[in-house]
């Protein structure tokens, strides 16, 4: 399989994800019900793609440091350290431009400190810094004790109480503050002690990207992310007795079912596009994922502007007049909207420009 192709695959798959990911966010008034996470134990379509997109970047982080032989360079440090940091400091810019809209722009105060950037950002680095620094025969196992640790966690600290009784909530609340988490359940969905299945996640990307690589052609290819894939989702429904999947607090479980499914999605894609070459539906979405965390991020500025300027209500009711069913009206504003970053995302396709974050 040409390398080309590879990447086609991939970028679909990345543009998949974006896509719901900006589907999911930006909804309206009564939120069609698929679209709404599960607010504790349990999942949801929508709870799949933000983990998608993290197993997605371990993927890609794979096969951008094998193109350095996975070796350490200052090159390569200062890569990583300004990825880091930029896609870190733009989550903070986006929480920061949020208070600025609500005519808060010196509120550093109640400036919230975690969200979906900061942590895409902190498994970027942990991810690379494995890829550099450990052997790669010890990934399952570094994952292994990540996930472990973390239950352990859970466990023995109360770690699914819908409460600030839990653990992680405790960390946050005394590491940084009340006022800067996120005040819309217990626990912070973004906070510090979730990054560590997070990262674990990550690295199970990492590793299905490597079982891939060793694959003498494009069926073996096809057939280790399928198994792989079931397998994690086969362990994830074994455990959900003892530890439930949620999304809140990134349980083990929901790390592994969610890395399993998007391991088999991918082995499907790479199947009808690389296989058997049907390709002719693939464009919106090879546009998101060409320039995924740009429009990601574009979409999070605008949704802001959007509801502190009045156009949300401007569109929604706009919309609510031809579908009077306030969940049908919600869903057509989030595809709605939707569009409107395709549209963003096709103009840069089109003229090839591709902004890295």
């Amino acid at each position: 399989m040409a390398n080309k192709q590879r990447l086609i695959s991939l970028d679909v798959l990345r543009g998949i994800t974006v896509a719901g990911m900006i589907l999911v966010n930006d909804g309206y008034g009564d939120t069609y019900a698929p679209l709404q996470h599960a607010k504790w134990n349990g999942m949801t379509p929508c709870d799949l793609v933000f983990p998608f997109f993290l197993f997605i970047m371990g993927i890609s982080t794979y096969l951008s440091l094998r193109k350095f032989n996975f070796k350490w360079s200052p090159q390569v440090g200062r890569k990583i350290l300004k990825r880091t940091l930029v896609i870190f400091f733009i989550g903070l810019f986006i929480n920061w431009f949020d208070l600025a809209c609500d005519g808060r722009p010196l509120d550093f105060a109640h400036l919230r400190i975690w969200a979906v950037m900061q942590r895409i950002a902190l498994c970027y680095c942990a991810a690379s810094l494995f890829a550099l620094f450990v052997n790669h025969r010890y990934t399952l196992q570094t994952v292994g004790i990540l996930l472990v640790g973390y239950s352990i966690i859970l466990l023995f600290g109360n770690g699914y109480a819908y409460d600030q009784t839990n653990i992680l909530a405790q960390v946050d609340l005394n590491l940084f503050g009340y006022d800067h988490l996120y005040h819309k359940s217990p626990v912070d969905p973004e906070g510090l002690l979730g990054t560590i299945p997070a990262i674990a996640h990550t690295l199970l990307g990492f590793y299905a990207c490597k079982l891939m690589m060793e694959s003498k052609d494009t069926v073996e290819k096809v057939l280790r992310f399928l198994l792989f894939g079931a397998v994690m989702v086969f362990i994830a429904y074994l455990f959900t007795y003892l530890l439930p999947l949620n999304k809140r607090i990134w349980s083990p479980t929901y790390v592994l079912m969610t890395c399993g499914l998007c391991s088999m999605l991918q082995g499907i894609l790479m199947y009808v596009i690389d296989i058997k070459g049907n390709k002719g539906w693939i464009t919106p979405f090879l546009v998101f994922g060409v320039n995924p965390l740009f429009l990601y991020v574009f979409s999070e500025l605008l949704a802001i502007i959007f509801g502190y300027t009045g156009i949300s209500t401007l569109i929604y009711d706009g919309i609510h007049a031809i579908i009077a069913n306030t969940y049908n009206a919600s869903l057509a504003y989030a595809i709605t909207f939707t569009l409107i970053c395709l549209l963003v995302g096709y103009l840069l396709y089109k003229r090839n420009i591709y902004i890295k974050i």
